[in-house]
Parts: structure tokens; C-alpha cells; sequence
């Protein structure tokens, strides 16, 4: 970690979420591009923008499955939690996604602020009590959690629907209204029991929310999914929300009449950012509670979008605190497997864990992830398709062009960046540069990182083809205008070889780094190019030499990818408690 992030005056001060993944899931490439990678790709885009950015993230660790899994493994719940922070740890590191802090929910901070927060909407009137109907397994001896109960969903009567929602319909469930309830750990069916509970009274807090939304999805960018799941949640109308559970592994409740149950992850888990924040500085309100200087992004798929542009900002506006509350909701759709689905509950499909056994780099995962990133609509991951997308546009269009312009200073110019003549030819390359340049610019800003980086790819194209067209190998060997000519493109092409690192950095940060390597880039160029609108300067002017060239990626074989798809066969199915 170095200098501790704080907001500045006079900058840019963006404060950087993604959704907490769950830790007792072994994240899939789903949740790896629809929260981690995207937002990572972003903060790094934004720190070349010049920004001031702070990236939390953390495993969430409370709630019923990770009792069961503890259960399972004959561990305590909190030594399961270690053993699986460290494993989404590895993860992310290897995905290099570059977090300012990534920390987790099962620390005293997260008490602190959460019982915090309780007590104010407590103090301020938001808290209901009622006494609750709940499915109860007679057999394991408690109250089942949502997760723990399937049965028929009552709205579209899909067979597998689980205690709080339906995968099929998208509908919220109450469990005591499944038809034929199932305990999913025994397969018994679980009888109804009352318990009192403290509800979060959303209807008294809608007005407010109304009116912070109305601002808060005109001036930010979120993304359409967002403000229209957002819209269908406040359209049915508001109901209150519970807010503590039945269980013991959790943030107890402070409340004396409820002091053995613990707070439902729903309202905890959103309070993770915050706690997290804390364990990273002391200053942490600096950031939270500061919402004229921070814009606040968070990052997630689309099921998680109401309870952070409707729940989490209730819990928030309901303390009257003066918290930061999310200008930028920024939703991805789902990323399917193949043809089917990934499913944390079924198992299908590539785990992170997984793709660094594969023998392919990082990066190329990174990019082929931003490339399907299911950015308005679903889409899905193949293998296939990876193979081509690497060898077509990494391969031929962009590791080429790169490598071919290091080669001819290497080969013809003895490593050393000829002079530049520029002529009609040269200026109108230049231009097309300059244009995709201010449209990945432009698409970044919006969090638009699948079509940016098309951008990136026609720069190139536009590279080879001008390298093509100017044959500078043949006018090697010409007469003195056609070495000049020879020099002013091989010059011209090094030097959009440099501006392609820099807009790759957020999508392939090792390769991006061995391209100014091989050319031996002045690391201000790093700072310089997305500056404004954009400015494509020449940083590798003549005379500059230029270090080892080496091609930058490998091809992917067919038989390669055959193996690897038949391995990865699309249905690992693992047991109920990796939920």
C-alpha cells in the first residue's frame, strides 16, 4: 500500500466500490467481470486521467452459509473465513486487480459503524418491530435462512426457486409463501415458526429516496439496467424491509430485546465498504461522509443493483448523517458459460482459481473478459471465441503492428528512432489516431470499457495498414527519399506503439508495461497522454534508443482449446454449502 488516498481539494476525488463478493464462493469469471475487473479497469483508466481514486473491496464473510460450511468442515466460522479471504486474495492478485485496500466484513470497525448506524435510524424513527413467520427444520434443529429453502416460486411456479428470490423470474420471495418448501441441507420439509423482528420502515424513508435519486440518475452515470430495476422496486411500491435474523454469525444487534440475533447481511454486508474504508485510515468519513468533494462508483451485476440504489441508501439517508451516497451505479448484465449458465448454486462453469492452471496469462483472460464484458446486454464466455479473439486481434492486429514498428528500428535503424518527416500520408494517420483516441476517452469517462477498447483495436488496424500500404522493408533499400520515408514510418508507428500502451494499461497492465519496456518509453508518457480530450504526443522522438523487441503474445492452438474446454466441461457440480 502506499501514500494513504485521501480526498484533495481541487481534484477529481472518486471513491471506488465493487460489490462484495461472498466468501465461501470461489468466484467465477462472471463475478469477476461483472465487479472486481470492471472496476479495476476503471480506477486504473482514472489515475491516468489524473483523478484521485480510492478502490476498496472485501470478502463478505457473515450469514448462514459460511455456519454451514464451517459445520462442514469441522472448522469454526471464522477460521473458514480466513482460509477463503486468502483464496479470493490470490485470486484478485493474480487477475492483478490493483485495490487501494481489500479487506473484510468480520472486524470490529464493521461493529462499530454498523451498530452506528443502527442506533441513529433507531433514534430518528425508521425501525418497525413485528413478529415474523419463518421456516423452521425440525431436523437440523433451526431457522432457515433464504438460501437454505427451495421449493415452487409462487409467481411463475419455477421448481428450484430459493427462500428470498426467484433465478427464473427475478422476483423477491418471501420463503413461508414457496410452494412445497425443501430444507435444502436434509430435504426436509421445514414447518412455520413466529419469531419478532426489527424491520427498516422503507415506505416512511421513500420520499427522501425519491428525491436523492431524481438527482442522483440525472447528473451520474448509471447504467440503464440500474435506474430501470430501480424504477420497477419503487413502482410496486416500497415495503419494509427486515433487518436482523436468527442466527449467531454475524454483527449481533445492540438492541436489548434482540440481543441474540444478528443483523441480515442485507443490511450489514453494504456497510463492508465503509468498515473496510476504515480498517484502511482513520480517516475514512473523509471519504464517506463528504458527499460535495466524492463521487461515489459502485460496481456489481444487475441482481445486486436494489439494495444499493434502494436498501443501503435508505439505511444511509435513515442515519442523517451526512454519508456519501452513490452518484454513479454502474450494473453489468450476466456473463453466461458457453451455452448455459454460470451458477454459484450448481456449479457450472470456469472458477478464478481455475484459469491461472490453464497456462494462459493473465492479461489475455483480462482482456477477453473486458472484450465479452456483458455491458448492456448478456453475453457469454467461450472458449472458442477466446481463441479467436487472441489470435485475430491480439496476435495479428495488435502484437503485430506493435512488433513490426520495434523490429524496423531494431533491424534497419540500428535501434535508434529515425527522424520523421511527416507528409499528407503521416498526418492523416496521425488524425484517425487522434480521433479514436478521443472516443476511447470519451467511452471511458462513461464507464463504456467493452466499447473503448474496440478503439484500441482499430488504432492498430489503422497502423497496419498504413505500414502495409508504406512498405518500409523494400524502401530500405531505395535511395535516400525512400529511407527517409522509411524512417518517418517506422518512427511514426513506434510512437503509436507507445500511445496503445498507455490505453491498454487498463485492460492488460503487464503487457502494457512490457511494450514501454521494449521501447525503453520515458515513463511521462504514461501521465501525458489521456490528459483533456486526449493528446498524442511523440514521446519516442529521434535519436531515442529503443530496447529488446519480442512478440507479445502467444497463439492459442485448436487442440490447445479443445482440451481445455473438454477439462472445463461446464458442469462442476459441488454440494449445497458452496451456495
Amino acid at each position: 500500500m502506499g501514500i494513504l488516498s485521501l480526498p484533495q481539494e481541487g481534484k477529481r476525488n472518486l471513491l471506488v466500490t465493487s460489490a462484495l463478493p461472498y466468501v465461501n464462493n470461489v468466484p467465477h469469471l462472471g463475478n469477476i467481470i461483472g465487479c472486481v475487473l470492471s472496476a479495476d479497469a476503471f480506477s486504473r483508466y482514472g489515475r491516468l486521467r489524473g483523478w484521485n481514486i480510492l478502490f476498496v473491496c472485501g470478502t463478505d464473510e457473515y450469514g448462514t452459509a459460511t455456519e454451514n460450511k464451517a459445520r462442514e468442515e469441522g472448522l469454526t466460522p471464522q477460521q473458514i473465513c480466513d482460509k477463503y479471504h486468502v483464496i479470493h486474495s490470490d485470486i484478485y492478485k493474480w487477475f492483478q486487480i490493483d485495490f487501494d485496500f481489500f479487506g473484510r466484513t468480520t472486524t470490529e470497525k464493521q461493529t462499530e459503524i454498523a451498530q452506528n448506524i443502527f442506533w441513529r435510524i433507531h433514534k430518528h424513527g425508521f425501525l418497525l418491530e413485528d413478529t415474523v413467520e419463518q421456516l423452521r427444520c425440525e431436523n437440523c434443529k433451526r431457522f432457515l435462512a433464504d438460501r437454505f429453502v427451495e421449493g415452487i416460486c409462487p409467481n411463475c411456479s419455477y421448481p428450484e426457486a430459493r427462500g428470498d428470490q426467484c433465478d427464473k423470474c427475478g422476483r423477491l420471495i418471501n420463503a413461508v409463501e414457496l410452494r412445497e418448501p425443501q430444507c435444502k441441507v436434509c430435504r426436509q420439509t421445514p414447518v412455520v415458526r413466529s419469531s419478532k423482528h426489527l424491520f427498516l420502515d422503507l415506505p416512511k424513508l421513500e420520499a427522501q429516496l425519491e428525491q436523492w435519486l431524481d438527482k442522483s440518475t440525472s447528473t451520474g452515470d448509471w447504467t440503464a439496467n440500474a435506474k430501470q430495476i430501480t424504477r420497477s422496486w419503487l413502482r410496486d411500491g416500497l415495503k419494509p424491509r427486515c433487518i436482523t435474523r436468527d442466527l449467531r454469525w454475524g454483527t449481533p444487534v445492540p438492541h436489548p430485546d434482540f440481543k441474540d440475533k444478528v443483523f441480515y447481511v442485507w443490511f450489514d454486508a453494504p456497510i463492508g465498504y465503509l468498515s473496510i474504508t476504515a480498517n484502511y485510515t482513520d480517516q475514512w468519513e473523509k471519504w464517506w461522509k463528504n458527499p460535495n468533494q466524492v463521487e461515489l462508483y459502485n460496481f456489481m451485476a444487475k441482481d445486486n443493483v436494489p439494495f444499493h440504489s434502494v436498501v443501503f441508501p435508505c439505511s444511509l439517508l435513515g442515519a442523517q448523517d451526512n454519508y456519501t451516497l452513490v452518484s454513479h451505479l454502474i450494473a453489468t448484465e450476466y456473463l453466461n458459460y458457453e451455452d448455459t449458465k454460470f451458477s454459484k448454486s450448481r456449479g457450472v462453469g470456469v472458477f478464478g482459481d481455475m484459469a491461472k492452471d490453464t497456462g494462459i496469462p493473465s492479461d489475455v483472460w483480462r482482456f477477453y473478459l473486458l472484450y465479452v464484458r456483458p455491458e448492456g446486454q448478456d453475453s457469454a464466455f467461450s472458449w472458442a471465441d477466446m481463441a479467436l479473439k487472441n489470435n485475430s486481434e491480439l496476435l495479428n492486429n495488435l502484437g503485430n503492428f506493435i512488433n513490426r514498428g520495434g523490429m524496423f528500428v531494431t533491424k534497419f535503424f540500428e535501434g535508434i528512432v529515425p527522424v520523421m518527416e511527416l507528409q499528407q500520408e503521416d498526418k492523416t494517420l496521425l488524425a484517425l489516431v487522434g480521433w479514436e483516441l478521443q472516443q476511447y476517452i470519451q467511452l471511458m469517462d462513461k464507464v463504456k470499457i467493452r466499447d473503448a477498447l474496440r478503439h484500441i483495436l482499430n488504432i492498430s488496424r489503422h497502423g497496419n495498414q498504413y505500414i502495409q500500404v508504406n512498405e518500409p522493408w523494400k524502401k530500405i533499400k531505395g535511395g535516400d527519399t525512400e529511407r527517409q520515408r522509411a524512417g518517418t514510418v517506422t518512427g511514426v508507428s513506434v510512437n503509436v506503439a507507445c500511445l496503445l500502451s498507455v490505453m491498454l494499461l487498463p485492460y492488460m497492465p503487464a503487457v502494457s508495461q512490457t511494450i514501454r519496456d521494449q521501447l525503453n518509453a520515458p515513463p511521462s508518457c504514461v501521465n501525458t497522454m489521456l490528459q483533456g480530450t486526449g493528446t498524442f504526443v511523440c514521446c519516442l522522438s529521434a535519436g531515442h534508443r529503443i530496447g529488446t523487441v519480442s512478440p507479445l503474445f502467444q497463439k492459442l492452438e485448436v487442440d490447445q482449446i479443445e482440451a481445455l474446454k473438454k477439462r472445463f466441461g461446464g458442469q462442476q457440480v459441488f454440494d449445497v454449502y458452496d451456495l
